[in-house]
């Protein structure tokens, strides 16, 4: 059985991040993750900040965002290979191979369409999931705390439709 982390030593660890990001560090900008992946396209595509006004600005955070999800996704390995000791390699999560199917590219289609979703409406809200709920709910701004509320109450309503139980043709 996998050993879990209690979900107080996680708060700690979150709060310790924002305190050495914000104070110690001196980052004027919220933790976030979108920025990164614009950043992360702007340099592939190498566009005109002149000729942009929004290349302008994500040049501004800097490749501290990139360099971060660098650290999430190794951070996140870290603990499932070594802590939790649950890594594996899964292309069809459990829950979608009994609710939807095992097709692969099915899996991939979707997951394409999803993720573009949720960065293309990051950028439309002027910060993605983790800026807003993480940032704005450990500074109690208000904007972050109706982001959550909206967040959570809509991805559980999506996740209710989307993942519906099959139903039994034989019963």
């Amino acid at each position: 059985m996998p050993r879990s982390i209690p979900w107080w030593v996680g708060g700690i660890a979150m709060s310790l991040l924002f305190f050495i990001s914000f104070s110690v560090w001196g980052a004027d900008r919220p933790i976030g993750a979108s920025t990164g992946m614009s950043y992360l396209a702007n340099l592939i595509f190498g566009l005109d900040a002149e000729d942009h006004k929004y290349v302008a600005i994500i040049q501004e955070s800097g490749a501290w965002e990139g360099v971060m999800l660098i650290g999430v996704f190794f951070g996140g390995l870290f603990m499932s290979v070594f802590v939790t000791k649950t890594f594996r390699i899964s292309y069809i999560p459990t829950l979608w191979k009994e609710r939807k199917n095992s097709s692969v590219k099915s899996r991939m289609v979707w997951s394409f369409i999803a993720g573009f979703m949720l960065v293309f409406g990051a950028r439309l809200a002027g910060g993605c999931n983790a800026g807003h709920i993480l940032s704005g709910g450990s500074q109690i701004a208000v904007s972050g705390i109706i982001f959550a509320v909206v967040a959570l109450g809509t991805g559980m309503i999506t996740g209710r439709f989307f993942y519906k139980k099959k139903r039994c043709r034989e019963c």
